[in-house]
């Protein structure tokens, strides 16, 4: 990641804006139960008034943060389909047979198993990479690799081939 504006990919988008809008409700929410306190009575009250400041704090940073990257995407642009980069969705297939539509992001999020990490070494493998390009990168079982099959959204079953592939699997055909 280069400091210039990166672009993001439509789901990308679509999950940090719906945390942002969950983020702004949440500190409504927090906001008001500070607002309607106007005495602040023993210990425990001012230490409960604290920590709800303190959250308020936590979720104006990332509200911040979140926006900023928001506007960043939009001086960005849209993502490239001819060439992996932050924001892409890739789909590759690796040496099994199996074929995966994945996204190039920034950060992992937990329940997304779609999304690799830029700094990944899949992710690493990737960015820079057109359709057709072979990838090396190391996995916790030792060294693997994976044929980018198309950039851009998740091709239909039959495109899913390289060139390559489909010649290999034709002259396949043609042996039965």
């Amino acid at each position: 990641m280069t400091g210039d504006p990166e672009p993001i990919g439509a789901a990308a988008r679509r999950a940090l804006e719906q945390e942002l809008a969950d983020l702004r409700d949440e500190r409504r929410l927090v906001d008001g139960t500070l607002r309607d306190r106007t005495d602040v009575g023993d210990q425990a009250d001012q230490a409960d008034q604290l920590q709800r400041a303190n959250q308020l704090d936590r979720l104006d940073r990332r509200i911040e943060a979140i926006t900023e990257r928001l506007r960043r995407a939009n001086l960005a642009g849209p993502a490239s389909t001819d060439v992996v980069g932050v924001g892409s969705t890739v789909t590759v297939r690796f040496p099994d047979g199996s074929v995966e539509t994945l996204q190039i992001g920034e950060l992992a999020e937990a329940l997304d198993q779609n999304l690799v990490t830029a700094d990944s070494p899949l992710g690493r493998a990737l960015l820079g990479r057109r359709a057709g390009d072979a990838v090396r990168f190391d996995t916790p079982d030792g060294p693997s690799s994976a044929v980018v099959v198309s950039i851009g959204e998740r091709p239909e079953q039959e495109d899913t081939q390289t060139p390559y592939e489909e010649e290999r699997a034709e002259t396949d055909r043609e042996e039965d």
